[in-house]
């Protein structure tokens, strides 16, 4: 697989380690540092293994979790004697993650104000269950995905035996989602229901790599219930 996307159209570090803290629901004020950068870590692996071309901020912000996580296993005498104030390592990291999220909100507020995304959200009609109403919200990279971790760790270990034909392409993939969001209409389809029975990883994945590219260019939105993991795809009729 040969085809590359460049992550930094969708997300950056920032964005990814916003997520972990609130998908972990833990404090900004006081992050776990071990348990955010293996996390982090992880999903860069992910991420190469997905093909996804990876901003050179990616790793630096890895590195910066690694410095991090060095300075807190120092026993505090030593950090301390290096920095009479004794600040917290992650008070800079904190810092900046406040200071992005402010900017996002921001721009989510002035955009809401100006109308700006009405050609690139999808907001189809509320869905009800039992008299109450369910929100689709946006889904983000990162949410896409853990949805694609998931859906791989469901497949049966023979199922990575099988035998892929080689008309399975990237072109060919993004066409076919087209065409089964014609025929789906209004309601959309789920990401299993994409797949059908082409639940291979290499189909998986390079199912992941079409709506990334679908999303790109805004043939398609991405969208999940709000509080739910199930992700759902539209046709973007703008």
């Amino acid at each position: 697989m040969t085809y590359q996307i460049k992550l930094e159209v969708f997300e950056g570090p920032l964005d990814l380690l916003l997520h972990l803290i609130k998908k972990n629901e833990v404090n900004i004020y006081d992050i776990p540092i071990s348990l955010i950068a293996q996390q982090y870590l992880d999903y860069i692996e992910l991420m190469k293994d997905l093909n996804l071309e990876i901003a050179g901020e990616f790793l630096l912000m890895a590195a910066t979790l690694i410095h991090i996580k060095s300075k807190m296993l120092l026993p505090q005498e030593e950090t301390v004697s290096e920095e009479e104030e004794g600040e917290d390592p992650r008070a800079e990291l904190v810092r900046r993650l406040l200071e992005y999220q402010r900017f996002k909100d921001a721009a989510e507020e002035l955009g809401q104000r100006e109308e700006i995304w009405r050609d690139v959200f999808y907001h189809p009609h509320d869905i009800t269950t039992e008299g109450e109403e369910e929100v689709m919200i946006e889904v983000g990279l990162f949410d896409l995905i853990d949805a694609l971790r998931e859906m791989i760790e469901k497949i049966p270990e023979k199922m990575s035996l099988e035998i892929i034909p080689e008309e399975l392409t990237l072109r060919g993939r993004m066409t076919a989602v087209m065409e089964r969001l014609d025929i789906a209409g209004p309601e959309g389809l789920t990401l299993w229901a994409l797949l059908d029975k082409d639940t291979t990883r290499r189909a998986i994945v390079i199912t992941f790599l079409a709506l990334l590219e679908l999303a790109r260019v805004r043939f398609i939105k991405l969208l999940q219930v709000e509080g739910r993991g199930t992700v759902r795809v539209f046709r973007n009729e703008n």
